[in-house]
């Protein structure tokens, strides 16, 4: 059920919920508090808990929809019986349950038990208030970047959801994308439609056919990856711009059109 991976301080492991939910769990060699980003499922997340003899201390949330909360509220009656102290963080703008702490990118998270600090970067597009919390190197961001793909449009606009990604394209090619969902081999069949003639997309989406064939995981990515491959990110290469204008029968000459209609494009793929 769970895949883990290290940094230097944070252990970062997987836990499979749904059809192809990412629960994250964050974890410290030096500490046996964790914390959990997007609990969705709480019956998974507490037979990891106990499975690896952790004390939750932390829930960090990125958006209100139900498969990254519904959680909560079992896990908080959960810490409660066992009388370990929880804190529970989210967006501002949104209504998530038991939120004790309210945040938006003015905000840092800092979490002594684990020592860690998350900064909070502000990325609305898929809901109108979604966060996305980045500490060493490695970036929690929900459901607005995915491996070859982005974020329905639910509450934001074409423009609010390209400049959430340009905020993500612009961190260090380094970082760990940790997304929400195992989209990513339908997402690449959408973006060979569109730039067929990426050879790095070919060969990272051979790469993906093999471990989805071998049930393995193709999260984390990394913003290097995701720059070479990722039409949402590349909204502003020409030949984006050519397969949009091609799709849509009208003239394409700027990131946003581009970004717009291909995001459309998707939506009806």
């Amino acid at each position: 059920m769970q895949q883990t991976q290290s940094t230097t301080k944070m252990k970062v492991s997987m836990i499979k919920a749904f059809s192809d939910n990412y629960i994250w769990a964050i974890s410290s060699h030096d500490s046996n508090n964790m914390a959990l980003v997007d609990p969705g499922d709480a019956n998974v997340c507490i037979e990891f808990i106990q499975q690896q003899n952790l004390q939750l201390s932390t829930i960090l949330i990125t958006h209100h929809h139900a498969d990254h909360v519904g959680g909560i509220n079992k896990l908080v009656e959960y810490c409660k019986n066992k009388q370990w102290p929880l804190t529970i963080y989210g967006p501002e703008s949104e209504n998530i349950p038991h939120c004790d702490v309210a945040l938006n990118e003015k905000h840092t998270v800092k979490l002594a038990d684990l020592d860690f600090e998350f900064s909070v970067i502000d990325l609305p597009g898929h809901t109108s208030g979604h966060i996305a919390y980045l500490s060493e190197d490695n970036l929690f961001c929900g459901d607005t970047l995915f491996s070859g793909g982005c974020g329905r449009l639910f509450e934001g606009t074409p423009a609010q959801m390209l400049s959430s990604l340009e905020k993500l394209s612009a961190l260090p090619e380094r970082t760990h994308v940790y997304c929400a969902h195992e989209y990513t081999q339908a997402n690449l069949n959408f973006a060979l439609t569109v730039e067929p003639c990426n050879s790095e997309l070919v060969h990272y989406y051979n790469q993906v056919l093999q471990k989805r064939e071998n049930n393995i995981a193709t999260i984390p990515t990394s913003i290097m990856l995701e720059k070479k491959i990722n039409p949402f990110l590349r909204s502003h290469e020409a030949s984006l711009m050519t397969s949009a204008g091609e799709y849509s029968e009208t003239a394409v000459n700027n990131k946003l059109d581009a970004f717009t209609i291909i995001r459309a494009w998707k939506d009806n793929f």
